[in-house]
């Protein structure tokens, strides 16, 4: 996977973030989202590195990347300190602004940089998500059904830890045959690297506090902003039609509560666009940027 893309660790003042980078043109930074790795961009990360140079790292707690210690708060965790790590890389690599496509938790960090680090993000495209308040406020028992793990990792003193640590391949495994749509099979180089990455324990904790994070203090920052201020650059939502973020209102509808330049449209999939659909993201995401 990802030919042509050369392998890099950067040091943050947080740790240090595994990536890769390939391509040359305006700048791209691709965030994947639960319970992947950067292994999701392995289509689009070369279509998009014809045309611009793209950066494609594991999100701090996943994959290679370092997982900091949290604190009783989740703060280490929050999508504020992640987005902001994100751009402190950027920067390292000598991008002061940038184009950022995010999935999943992914584009929960993304539209969070773009609230705080405006001056730093050109454009943002979220990938089958809603806000993160919006989706608690909506969260209904038809909801909770498809995105049970929101409920199930916020759980305290380690019990999911526990729980998945007892067979994690299962659990991974489970989460991609739930959320993709019926009869899709994942390239098998990319399964590998999330297998190997999610048999950690030290990457389920994370990621358990991640949602942990997402369930407190990210709702916190979300209601700050929300009807107070709104994202200003362009913002391109895409979701699956088979996927998470189409579970009640039209996600066009939410995003423009949100931000003041909102286009995008259904892709025939389910949850993982850049997996399931990659010649069609790519393209959308090669117009829009």
């Amino acid at each position: 996977m990802f030919d042509g893309f050369s392998v890099q660790r950067v040091r943050t003042q947080g740790g240090a973030i595994h990536l890769r980078r390939g391509g040359s043109g305006d700048p791209v930074l691709l965030l994947h989202g639960y319970p992947q790795t950067h292994a999701i961009w392995h289509q689009v990360a070369p279509r998009l590195a014809r045309r611009f140079t793209v950066i494609v790292p594991d999100l701090r707690g996943y994959g290679d990347s370092d997982r900091p210690p949290s604190d009783p708060l989740h703060v280490p965790y929050s999508k504020r300190a992640m987005a902001a790590e994100m751009v402190e890389v950027m920067r390292l690599l000598g991008h002061e602004r940038f184009a950022v496509v995010g999935h999943d938790r992914g584009a929960r960090v993304a539209y969070r940089m773009a609230f705080d680090h405006p001056q730093s993000v050109v454009k943002i495209a979220s990938l089958d998500v809603v806000p993160t308040l919006t989706m608690w406020e909506t969260m209904d028992w038809t909801r909770a059904n498809r995105a049970f793990h929101w409920l199930f990792l916020i759980q305290p003193n380690a019990l999911p830890e526990r729980m998945i640590g007892a067979n994690p391949t299962l659990w991974l495994d489970e989460c991609l045959r739930r959320w993709a749509a019926p009869g899709f099979a994942f390239a098998p180089a990319a399964l590998a690297e999330y297998r190997r990455c999610f048999a950690d324990p030290a990457v389920v904790h994370a990621t358990c506090e991640d949602y942990r994070a997402g369930a407190t203090i990210d709702v916190e920052h979300d209601k700050a902003d929300f009807g107070k201020r709104r994202i200003e650059c362009k913002l391109l939502a895409l979701w699956g039609e088979q996927g998470l973020a189409r579970r009640s209102a039209d996600p066009l509808v939410v995003w423009r509560e949100w931000a003041a330049d909102v286009r995008g449209g259904p892709v025939r999939c389910g949850h993982f666009l850049p997996e399931e659909a990659p010649e069609e993201t790519a393209s959308a995401l090669e117009a829009f940027l």
